[in-house]
């Protein structure tokens, strides 16, 4: 597990999250969810705001849980989430490139929590302790 990896991740979708709530146009806009005069209407807003708040805990989570199985379980949520909202959002949002772009977004984020729980973090050391030779005792 490469533990650097995820708490970046979970850093970067927590502070995206906190934003996302407080200014849900962030979302609303490229993902093609406002009226013809560029507004996010009143419901969307309503409906984004919970999907920040859901990106702030989870990434909140990442960010600071122990190492080992509380930080899997976190990055298993985030990842869940992720790929998630890539099939949601390709699904429903309007237009084909927008739905292109929320797909790639959403399967890049998921990717790179998925290389941060599955890549092995030892790999460094293991090398460095077959370049120091047998170990004497």
């Amino acid at each position: 597990m490469k533990v650097g990896l995820l708490r970046a991740v979970g850093v970067a979708t927590a502070a995206y999250g906190v934003a996302v709530a407080a200014v849900p146009d962030l979302l609303a806009r490229p993902s093609g969810l406002v009226d013809e005069e560029g507004r996010t209407e009143w419901a969307a807003r309503t409906s984004l705001r919970p999907l920040g708040w859901r990106d702030a805990v989870s990434g909140l989570a990442l960010a600071v849980a122990p190492d080992g199985p509380a930080l899997r379980t976190a990055a298993y949520v985030r990842i869940a989430a992720d790929f998630g909202d890539a099939v949601l959002l390709g699904a429903t949002l309007p237009g084909r490139d927008r739905k292109l772009a929320a797909v790639a977004v959403s399967v890049g984020w998921g990717a790179l929590s998925v290389a941060g729980l599955f890549a092995d973090g030892r790999r460094r050391e293991v090398r460095c302790l077959r370049a120091a030779g047998p170990l004497r005792g």
